[in-house]
């Protein structure tokens, strides 16, 4: 089994990412970050905690855009995993269906958006959100699987959400549970 660890649109300065996030990249095998560092520092500190696979992003500084490419197709145990930071503009995954199409991968993880998303159709379409700026979500990264061939993704919430109305969301879901 292979554990990958994706995530997304960190948007830091230098500032280290959440303790949650450094764990959970640090015990997979591989992580994959599909642009938005912002900083070539907050790109370093990642690549400390294991093997990085990356691109940038529309917001990363000039020095990451020279660095990191902007497409990358990465082969994982026969799985091929595409990595781009723009695929989808929205709740539209149209446009991320046709690039992992384009691209010939399996699973294509994307980010942009700062919304978590796994669609499992043909392709495994993965956004992993945002550590630190998520939109109407709570933060979050992904977690792709690979185990005798198979992949498996899924979203894993490193924090509350910080908007009221998903912590209010949240709590009525909680009492009509119990």
């Amino acid at each position: 089994m292979t554990r990958i660890i994706a995530l997304s649109d960190t948007h830091l300065e230098g500032e280290m990412l959440p303790d949650a996030v450094i764990e959970l990249a640090g015990n997979a095998d591989i992580i994959l970050h599909a642009g938005d560092y912002v900083s070539s520092r907050a790109y370093a500190n990642l690549a400390k905690l294991g093997r990085l696979e990356a691109v940038y992003g529309n917001s990363d500084s000039a020095e990451l855009k020279r660095l990191l490419p902007e497409r990358k197709v990465v082969t994982v145990d026969g799985i091929r995993i595409g990595l781009v930071h723009m695929a989808s503009h929205g709740s539209d995954l149209a446009g991320a269906r046709m690039m992992a199409r384009e691209m010939e991968v399996e699973v294509l993880v994307f980010g942009h958006i700062h919304r978590p998303i796994v669609e499992k159709g043909e392709r495994l379409l993965i956004c992993p959100g945002s550590t630190t700026l998520p939109r109407m979500s709570a933060p979050s990264v992904a977690e792709i699987e690979i185990i005798n061939g198979r992949v498996f993704g899924n979203i894993i919430p490193i924090g509350s959400p910080a908007c009221n109305y998903l912590l209010y969301a949240g709590e009525l879901a909680k009492k009509s549970e119990e």
